[in-house]
């Protein structure tokens, strides 16, 4: 597996970062108190973020607590020792999540290890300014577990090997995000993977090519390592967008109906 993360690649899913913020400068707060309303308000929700470290590297955390009057933020350490250290030698950590549906992106500087009811954590001091983005091209539908959705991708030209199954985790009208363990299917940046299908809920399969536009190794809460693969969807019939739409708006629906419901 090739993996490139120069920023010219980078797409903006929810747990990637926006690379370049031009423009984007009244999508950013730098009032304190409205920093510390929303770090706070990312620890009522036990909001899951992921702390990107230079060189690509990312792990899944969350904020657990702030203190004010120290200046200080304290965040979930990755529980794989190599990833921890890394953290720790970096001048910033580059934090993404969403809130609310919105997305939310910080850093923070000044790392250092604590340790919490005897875990290590990460204490760092509040960030300066945090980017929160509500425009509607940014938005991307976390995909409900249960729901299945999955993108197969044919074997590679030449290889015998199997199809590849990777299961989304986020979708939009241009992409999606998914993720494969390491080592299934080789793939590089800028490449164009015609015949993939996408499976949605109750409909026909839809035959799509995929422009393949980051690739991220990632380390989840339990130690084991997976990839995250950003993909673009590539000429896309218009049908086949609708059908996206559709699918988007009434999961949207359902999820705004159980959480008004309280289901």
């Amino acid at each position: 597996m090739n993996i490139d993360h120069s920023p010219e690649h980078q797409e903006v899913p929810p747990d990637q970062p926006v690379q370049d913020t031009a423009g984007l400068d009244r999508y950013i707060l730098r009032g304190r108190r409205q920093i510390i309303q929303i770090l706070q308000e990312m620890i009522d929700d036990r909001c899951l973020m992921s702390a990107h470290i230079r060189g690509g590297l990312s792990y899944v955390s969350t904020v657990l607590a702030v203190e004010p009057e120290q200046n200080a933020i304290l965040l979930d350490a990755s529980p794989n020792p190599s990833t921890h250290a890394r953290a720790l030698e970096a001048t910033q950590l580059l934090c993404t999540s969403q809130l609310n549906r919105i997305r939310v992106q910080f850093s923070v500087e000044g790392i250092r290890q604590v340790s919490i009811d005897g875990r290590p954590a990460l204490r760092a001091s509040i960030p300066t300014e945090i980017l929160r983005l509500q425009r509607r091209e940014f938005f991307r539908l976390q995909v409900p577990i249960a729901h299945g959705i999955a993108i197969t991708l044919p074997p590679a030209a030449g290889s015998e090997g199997p199809a590849c199954e990777a299961r989304v985790i986020d979708l939009s009208c241009n992409g999606a995000a998914v993720l494969v363990p390491p080592g299934v299917r080789t793939l590089t940046i800028g490449e164009v993977v015609p015949g993939c299908t996408l499976r949605l809920i109750d409909q026909e399969p839809l035959s799509l090519a995929l422009e393949v536009r980051n690739i991220n190794r990632q380390t989840k809460p339990n130690g084991t390592e997976q990839l995250r693969i950003g993909l673009r969807f590539e000429s896309m019939p218009r049908s086949a967008e609708t059908r996206i739409q559709r699918y988007i708006f009434n999961t949207e629906r359902e999820i705004n109906a159980r959480t008004l419901g309280g289901l």
